[in-house]
């Protein structure tokens, strides 16, 4: 802990102030009353008594840091930088909690390369805090320097390993460079050290699949399958997949499974619809966008319309009214559907 004793790294954090002994109680009473003030969030009349404290010796380091803050509650964020750049002065540069803050106010102000370099003075400070670090990385992102992003949530990462967010973020970093090898790799070490995590297993399905590995992608979501037979939102990864990979039959049985488990997965029974009607099974495309009808999915009537023009097209007309009347009892509102009734019952 450094000298002004502040809980570091926090907007609403405020110094201790350390004063001359001749002058301790009444810059002392200042700096508790300008204090009590920033607690009942009257910024104006705190940043009136810190200057106040600091005009009868109050430490200028302590005072200019508490008035940034209060400047960076009131949202005045060109005089919170300014500031804390006063109290970075003061204490020639010694003072991370003041450094931090304005990185983040830097950051705020969409002045990233000045929030890097922020940071990076901070971190000089203290090479160990994840979160500087962290923030470092999105800093970088924001510049567009993804490899300054890298290395800077390794440091992280190197830091806190069992930390699962930063297992994400150091993945993300290395898919926004394109190695997903590595990216791979990562989630693979996440995964180890927690088990638990079975949601790796996905998002390693997702990385896959960013990366056109459709197999190796639903190898990944059937290896978290294994542990959670019964996750609706994966199986359907898992189909959406596979149909990527030109395999609409395996997907098919993997919504059809997934909707005997969650009858009232609309989004699903539109996928095997859709699935079912590029192959020809209209009486399973049928069913399934019925599912959907059912609770409401309006997607539905698209389908049932599709079919019905597919039936009028080869002249089936019966059929076409029998589709377009069972969309109708549940979109009893679509004027769409109301008017190609019309028009196959009375063409012109």
């Amino acid at each position: 802990m450094n000298k002004w004793t502040c809980a570091f790294f926090s907007l609403v954090a405020i110094a201790f102030v350390a004063v001359p002994s001749f002058a301790a109680q009444s810059a002392y009473d200042l700096m508790e009353r300008a204090n009590a003030l920033y607690r009942d969030g009257k910024f104006r009349q705190a940043i009136t008594l810190y200057r106040k404290a600091e005009s009868r010796g109050a430490d200028p380091v302590a005072t200019s840091f508490n008035i940034a803050n209060s400047y960076y509650q009131m949202d005045n964020l060109p005089e919170a930088a300014a500031t804390y750049r006063k109290a970075i002065d003061f204490s020639n540069g010694a003072f991370s909690p003041a450094l931090f803050n304005m990185a983040s106010v830097y950051f705020r102000l969409r002045q990233y390369p000045e929030c890097v370099a922020a940071y990076h003075r901070a971190l000089k400070l203290e090479p160990e805090n994840v979160s500087g670090w962290l923030y470092l990385g999105e800093a970088y992102s924001k510049t567009g320097d993804g490899v300054g992003a890298l290395r800077a949530i390794e440091n992280a990462y190197r830091l806190d390993k069992e930390d699962i967010s930063i297992v994400y973020q150091l993945s993300e970093a290395n898919i926004a460079l394109n190695d997903f090898e590595r990216a791979v790799s990562v989630i693979r070490e996440g995964y180890a050290a927690h088990p638990e995590e079975i949601d790796f297993l996905v998002y390693l399905g997702d990385v896959y699949r960013l990366n056109k590995q459709f197999e190796e992608s639903a190898g990944a979501y059937r290896e978290a399958l294994g542990v959670r037979p019964d996750d609706a939102a994966t199986m359907y990864k898992l189909a959406d997949v596979l149909a990527e990979d030109d395999k609409p039959f395996v997907a098919m049985d993997i919504l059809n499974n997934l909707l005997q488990i969650k009858p009232d997965f609309a989004d699903a029974a539109i996928f095997l619809g859709n699935l079912a009607y590029d192959a020809k099974f209209n009486d399973r495309a049928e069913a399934a966008y019925e599912q959907a009808a059912r609770v409401g999915n309006a997607e539905a009537v698209y389908g049932f319309k599709n079919l019905a023009f597919d039936a009028h097209a080869q002249k089936r007309d019966d059929e076409a009214l029998r589709l377009l009347k069972i969309a109708q009892k549940y979109y009893p509102d679509d004027a769409t559907v109301e008017a190609e009734i019309l028009n196959i019952e009375n063409p012109e």
